[in-house]
């Protein structure tokens, strides 16, 4: 028979089967050796060792000795741990005051990592905390719903009205998908004071800007990694880049602007038209376009029914004869 694998713990966390036959052997003196083959590690923590009288059996070392020796041994790691602070100290100090006069005044990274979704949400709230000018907000549609998007939107509806209490402005850049998204529309209606959306096909990733001063970029897919950006020349060039596409966006709050449609061709069978004959597949449109697969399908079925086509291959080809891609005038 094989025995199971005993889990890994501290002496702190005690495991059941050693609690178990700690206490037994407390209560009756001694234990048969083989039963601590189930909880090795009352031997390895030195709370059972061999009988004299009897090697082939274990008894119990008091609780009260047990506990100082294992306080004692914590004591002394303690110790180490301060001596080593000390040499480090030791160490670092000088090389601190050679490095003093070139970073002196520059305590604040230009570029810093952050990890996990509640360091960055933690680390956003103290750089909005004292905005009172503007925050730029790109918010590409990711699918968070229930409660942990419940939760997100909670924290950053208290933390934009603070910035609009201090007599700041927000204005934030969608895509089309979330126009008719209650959500959305439910979360700036709660806002009071100057807050803008607009909304265009296709947006870049998540961005924040706050004050023009510190810009917070994702830097993984699952949005688990972020950077933070304090460069004011790398600052600018977002703030820049949002500015470009504000310009281009179409208001959706505080008044909506309709998407009007184009010979029977709506705005967003016309993005949709432009990235099919540029190749793409059903699924990387959807995914440009902040919407499910089945609703890309769809809209492309009704595009094809429009112009006439019978084939994926005509369908690019009329595309390319039809004017619904033409500038506007």
């Amino acid at each position: 028979m094989t025995l199971a694998v005993h889990p890994e713990h501290g002496v702190e966390d005690l495991c059941a089967p050693g609690r178990q036959l700690y206490e037994r052997a407390l209560r009756d003196g001694q234990v048969n050796g083989s039963e601590a083959d189930a909880a090795p590690c009352l031997v390895d923590f030195g709370l059972l060792r061999p009988a004299v009288t009897d090697p082939a059996r274990l008894e119990p070392v008091s609780p009260a000795a047990a506990l100082h020796r294992l306080l004692r041994a914590a004591a002394e790691r303690v110790a180490d741990e301060r001596r080593r602070e000390a040499r480090l100290t030791e160490t670092f100090e000088p090389l601190m005051r050679i490095d003093e006069r070139r970073t002196a005044g520059t305590d604040t990274p230009a570029l810093g990592m952050l990890s996990g979704t509640e360091r960055i949400n933690r680390a956003i709230t103290e750089a909005t905390a004292h905005a009172d000018r503007e925050l730029l907000c790109v918010q590409p549609r990711t699918g968070q719903h229930g409660r942990r998007g419940d939760a997100s939107r909670v924290i950053a509806l208290e933390r934009d009205q603070k910035v609009l209490d201090r007599g700041g402005r927000i204005r934030t850049l969608y895509q089309h998908t979330t126009r008719h998204m209650p959500a959305i529309l439910a979360y700036h209606e709660l806002l009071h004071g100057d807050a803008e959306a607009r909304t265009l096909d296709e947006v870049p990733d998540r961005l924040i800007v706050v004050d023009r001063t510190v810009a917070f970029l994702p830097a993984n897919e699952d949005g688990t990694l972020a950077l933070e950006l304090r460069h004011p020349a790398l600052v600018d060039y977002l703030v820049t880049v949002f500015d470009r596409l504000w310009r281009l966006a179409t208001p959706m709050h505080p008044r909506a602007a309709e998407q009007p449609a184009r010979g029977g061709v709506t705005h967003r069978q016309r993005a949709i038209a432009a990235l099919l004959i540029e190749g793409h597949t059903d699924a990387v449109i959807a995914e440009r376009l902040g919407m499910n697969v089945r609703t890309a399908r769809e809209h492309i079925a009704k595009l094809a029914a429009l112009l006439g086509s019978e084939s994926r291959a005509q369908l690019g080809y009329l595309i390319g004869r039809s004017a619904i891609l033409d500038p506007e005038e």
